[in-house]
């Protein structure tokens, strides 16, 4: 599959306890499916030839006979195809009976992994049939199902492409499961064959586990565990599977099913890399380890046109679902904290910020009233100011002044035309001309008010600028460019924009809910253009530079992902058809990458600011670029989109 992306089967078949011909069946139907529909590599439930509740038959050698006859059945149903398919049986070895997993393609059986760690706890205690892998001390080959198969319980696969390793059930309920030895290895999926019964509870516990060993190992993980057939005489098995990825889950089944299923979902290799490459611990774990693992490389597998199961949020930073409101107030409680932290290592009790009416001096003033809230501070010790200029409209005016009298903080409106003229007038530049000079001109006046006002008051700037606009360099260079500390610098536009909305809706009233609910729903504007005639926003930023939802997506998935060009124009095109076409998206990528690029400069110089999420760009501890970087690789990319 292009991209970067491996699909990954998990299979669910019907089970007859202590029946390998009918099991078989089972197994080779779902192989198919698996092949038809495109899946790499599949994995079946633990001990899937036989059944896994067949107890003391588990001894009996016409059972175990079946079981190999079985395996070998499998593999020649499914010699024609290149896909990867990893089932489950008991294999008699050196005098013992391990539980075991086969990893089988083209027919052939690539290799047996042997499970390391027998539950003795239990309804069904393990160790009164199977010995533990690690008893497999001299490991090697051993002829089963008429072939010559490597036997040990580490050990990974190498496809050409990507690496993958294999673990049984208990092995991931360990104190230090396989898959983190295999994962530092080199493995980069990890496949778990298990049959876990199902106890009240147990399941959310076992999704948990799931996602943090897949975020642990940094790895693809995916699992099967046994469903409908096996034995109830005291347990109960529902069919439990998942596909993981990095700490989220992807994909899950259907429990409690009375069919079969087949799970898929797709795994993304490139991000997995760009984890293990950004995280230095990683690869120090990777000293000294043991046990050390068997390399084993698979026959080539044919990459397959499959269609992207897998859903990318629109909007990549804002909260979504069950955990909204935990989140949202979570960031707010991460500005105030930075916030109150700074004003009283200073020994500061005064803040002034510049209130234009617009989104990101919002979050600012509502952050810093929380702030001193929390502090016991007057609010009248936060000093906003407005300061209307040559494109400053009506409404965005008349919201500045009312949300600044709602809030009761100190008021004061500095006009900046008089001093704008006579600037423009010093500098012999017409004022007709609305040109850069123009704009920066006023917007360097506004920070040159706020500073002085703030030395005058024995105060602190609040910087207003947000992540969106540092990523992109729509900033006036010491302009709004500056502060002495920036409050939003971690906050992406869109997540701006929904963090004002759920403040408005969770701790306001009134008429100042309905005016920060009309500031959510104002376009974005620097508003240093004059207005049209009827007095609306004629300079809109969206207009200028793009939709702030598509430059959010970009960065999200540039920095956090590590995407190139063609991955980010891929998964937009998916996930925003039918708003944007490729033309529209592919012309605001290439507008990212260059600004991008072209304005690290700005960022170079940041002033403090707290990090709120995972994307961060202070040249202090997150994002270290220099300023002459080119960005030739990633625009020349982008033309060939």
């Amino acid at each position: 599959m292009q991209h970067g992306f491996i699909k990954v089967g998990a299979a669910i078949p019907l089970v007859s306890v202590a029946d390998p011909q009918y099991n078989v069946d089972q197994l080779i139907a779902l192989a198919h499916k698996a092949h038809d529909e495109g899946a790499e590599i599949t994995v079946f439930p633990e001990l899937c030839i036989t059944g896994y509740t067949c107890g003391d038959l588990f001894t009996q050698q016409t059972l175990l006979q079946g079981a190999e006859e079985g395996v070998k059945r499998f593999a020649e149903a499914t010699s024609a195809y290149d896909n990867v398919y990893i089932v489950g049986a008991p294999v008699y070895v050196y005098g013992a009976l391990y539980n075991c997993a086969l990893v089988v393609q083209r027919g052939k059986i690539l290799g047996i992994i042997a499970k390391c760690y027998i539950p003795n706890y239990g309804e069904f205690n393990e160790r009164r049939w199977f010995s533990t892998g690690y008893n497999l001390r001299t490991e090697g080959n051993i002829e089963y199902a008429g072939q010559s198969v490597h036997i040990g319980s580490y050990q990974i696969f190498h496809t050409g492409r990507y690496a993958f390793g294999v673990e049984i059930c208990e092995d991931l309920w360990s104190v230090t499961p396989p898959s983190s030895a295999l994962a530092l290895q080199g493995a980069e999926i990890i496949f778990n064959l298990s049959a876990s019964d199902e106890v009240t509870g147990k399941h959310d516990y076992l999704r948990s586990l799931i996602a943090q060993q897949s975020a642990r190992s940094m790895a693809g993980y995916v699992y099967s565990s046994c469903g409908f057939g096996e034995s109830t005489t005291d347990l109960v098995f529902s069919g439990k599977a998942f596909v993981a990825e990095n700490g989220s889950i992807l994909n899950e089944a259907k429990r409690f099913c009375f069919d079969a299923q087949m799970l898929y979902s797709e795994i993304d290799l490139d991000k997995l890399r760009m984890e293990r490459r950004g995280n230095t611990t990683f690869a120090t774990a990777q000293a000294d380890l043991y046990p050390k693992a068997t390399h084993v490389h698979t026959a080539p597998i044919t990459e397959k046109e499959c269609t992207l199961t897998r859903h990318y949020c629109r909007l990549p930073f804002v909260p979504q679902g069950d955990v909204l409101d935990a989140h949202c107030d979570e960031i707010f409680n991460t500005q105030v904290a930075a916030l109150a932290k700074r004003l009283t290592h200073i020994h500061c009790s005064k803040v002034v910020l510049g209130i234009s009416g617009g989104l990101d001096s919002t979050l600012a003033l509502l952050a810093t009233v929380r702030t001193f809230d929390r502090l016991q501070l007057p609010r009248t010790n936060i000093i906003g100011i407005t300061m209307p200029g040559f494109g400053t409209t009506d409404r965005t005016y008349q919201n500045a002044l009312s949300m600044m009298e709602h809030l009761g903080i100190s008021q004061l409106e500095i006009s900046i035309k008089a001093a704008c003229i006579q600037h423009f007038s010093d500098i012999g530049h017409d004022i007709n001309v609305h040109d850069t000079t123009y704009e920066n001109g006023q917007a360097r006046e506004r920070t040159q008010l706020l500073m002085d006002v703030a030395n005058r008051e024995n105060a602190i700037v609040i910087g207003t600028g947000d992540l969106s606009e540092l990523a992109l360099g729509w900033a006036t260079y010491n302009g709004d460019h500056m502060s002495m500390y920036g409050i939003n610098a971690g906050i992406p536009k869109t997540l701006v924009r929904h963090l004002v909305e759920w403040e408005a809706n969770n701790r306001y009233e009134g008429d100042i809910r309905r005016i920060l609910l009309d500031v959510v729903n104002t376009p974005i504007s620097p508003e240093l253009i004059p207005a049209k005639e009827d007095g609306t926003i004629k300079q809109k930023t969206e207009d200028l530079v793009g939709p702030y939802e598509l430059h959010d997506f970009f960065i999200y998935h540039f920095m956090r992902s590590g995407y190139s060009p063609s991955k980010i124009f891929y998964l937009a095109c998916r996930t925003f058809e039918g708003e944007y076409d490729e033309t529209t998206i592919k012309k605001w990528l290439t507008t990212f990458f260059r600004r991008f690029f072209q304005q690290q400069f700005k960022r170079s110089c940041l002033p403090d600011g707290p990090k709120v999420g995972s994307v961060s760009l202070s040249p202090r501890g997150d994002w270290h670029m220099p300023s002459d970087a080119s960005a030739a690789q990633w625009l020349k990319e982008c033309e060939e989109l």
